[in-house]
């Protein structure tokens, strides 16, 4: 019985590990960051993301699973030495008998009885327990199958994103300046193909009234998205798309290089910025380009273009070194995750800072940093690393100053000065509350 309880136990654990690995949504396509409350009808996820909803279960019925397994093995091995003493007691109290019933050992036998019948009502009570054990492992596989039918009608729901009750408009092109190129005028979810995109997703669109198309490809306005991703999900996207742009993602590393791929005129990216006191500053950069993930998504930019925000990508002297400007400025910096180091510092800067990001050693802007209330924290709050983690932009506030509001979109160079001059288009901030 005992080696029946262990191998059934192990077949469980390699059915568990199986199942894990069957379900880890960050190497799905579409998904998206949920919780129960955040309704897949309301908001269209942006890729990454079923997965989160189920990991957060996920890792308590791991646990219990193992709980029981390891339990069901102890009492396994408690029962295997219970049968051992009772088949030795049996044997025994049989030779006794075949003695004298006036033999010494005839009465030591009556004894070893007893204990027989004891050890028997242990193990009848050891196998009332695996039988329950057994039950409750049996209850947790049928959890872990309600999530995994859930996963996929999730899934299934993610596939075309929100059509039922999210509003996606009708006119579709190669980035948003081409949606407004052809007669779109109003804000909201698109579907675009780039030109060596290999199907169409799904982006927001900023459309302002002198036709300027910007594609957004990052968000950030509450904290209620966590940017602390790994590469998989920074690769695909998290977070999610609202027709009403009241939510946060980030759009995805690789839909950013398709958008920034083998364009003839000159892309530039657009970064606005909202501190708490509701104050509003921008930075343009031109010929900005993200490579392929075979260049593991590298920041490249021509020149900065202008804005009173400043250029925090070309990097800042904090004081203290005198390579800091060179060791913080960011163009020409590969992306870098907590599970993937690709920056220039012997420690990882990703997982020191808790979010992707072009990190050098390590950085002077940081727009996908830890979201801190308020906006000041210090390198208490910092956690164990004591970085300045939050979304910085050190051109602007210093480093131990996080942002409230973030946007980074993509237009046409061409197309930014269009209808009133540069000035003009920057104050709209395309919507930024």
């Amino acid at each position: 019985m005992a080696q029946s309880l262990l191998a059934a136990a192990g077949g469980l654990l390699l059915l568990f590990s199986i199942s894990s690995a069957q379900i880890r949504g960050d190497n799905l396509v579409n998904s998206a960051n949920c919780n129960p409350n955040d309704g897949f009808g309301k908001y269209c996820p942006t890729t990454c993301g079923v997965a989160d909803y189920l990991l957060r279960y996920i890792p308590k019925v791991d646990d219990d699973i193992d709980k029981m397994l390891d339990e069901l093995e102890n009492i396994a091995n408690l029962t295997q030495g219970a049968e051992e003493t009772v088949i030795y007691m049996k044997d025994s109290t049989t030779s006794a008998q075949k003695q004298s019933p006036v033999d010494p050992y005839f009465r030591k036998s009556t004894g070893m009885l007893d204990d027989v019948l004891r050890f028997e009502k242990t193990i009848l009570t050891q196998e009332q327990q695996i039988f329950e054990l057994q039950n409750l492992i049996s209850s947790n596989e049928r959890r872990m199958a309600e999530l995994k039918q859930l996963s996929v009608q999730l899934q299934q729901r993610c596939q075309e994103p929100c059509k039922d009750s999210v509003e996606i408009q009708p006119i579709t092109g190669t980035d948003c300046q081409d949606v407004a190129n052809k007669g779109a005028t109003t804000n909201g979810l698109y579907y675009i193909k780039p030109a060596q995109a290999p199907e169409q997703f799904l982006v927001y669109c900023e459309i302002d009234n002198f036709g300027r198309g910007f594609t957004v490809i990052q968000r950030r306005r509450d904290g209620s998205v966590d940017f602390h991703k790994d590469w998989i999900q920074y690769k695909n996207g998290f977070g999610y798309l609202s027709p009403d742009d009241t939510t946060e993602f980030w759009l995805g590393n690789e839909k950013i290089h398709l958008l920034t791929l083998g364009t003839t005129i000159p892309t530039v990216l657009r970064i606005e910025l909202v501190d708490w006191d509701g104050n509003k500053k921008y930075a343009d950069y031109t010929m900005f380009r993200v490579g392929p993930e075979a260049d593991n998504y590298r920041l490249t930019y021509g020149y900065y273009l202008g804005g009173d925000a400043g250029d925090a990508f070309d990097g800042f002297d904090f004081g203290d070194d005198p390579s800091d400007k060179f060791y913080t400025s960011h163009n020409g910096m590969l992306f870098s995750t907590f599970d993937k180091d690709n920056d220039k510092y012997d420690g990882n800067c990703a997982q020191q800072d808790g979010s992707g990001w072009w990190m050098n050693r390590c950085h002077a802007a940081h727009l996908n940093g830890k979201y801190y209330p308020g906006g000041r924290y210090t390198e208490k709050d910092a956690g164990e690393h004591g970085f300045d983690n939050g979304i910085i932009w050190v051109t602007w506030h210093n480093r131990w100053y996080s942002l409230k509001e973030t946007t980074m979109k993509l237009i046409p160079l061409s197309r930014l000065t269009a209808g009133g001059g540069q000035q003009t288009g920057v104050k709209q901030f395309g919507g930024l509350s």
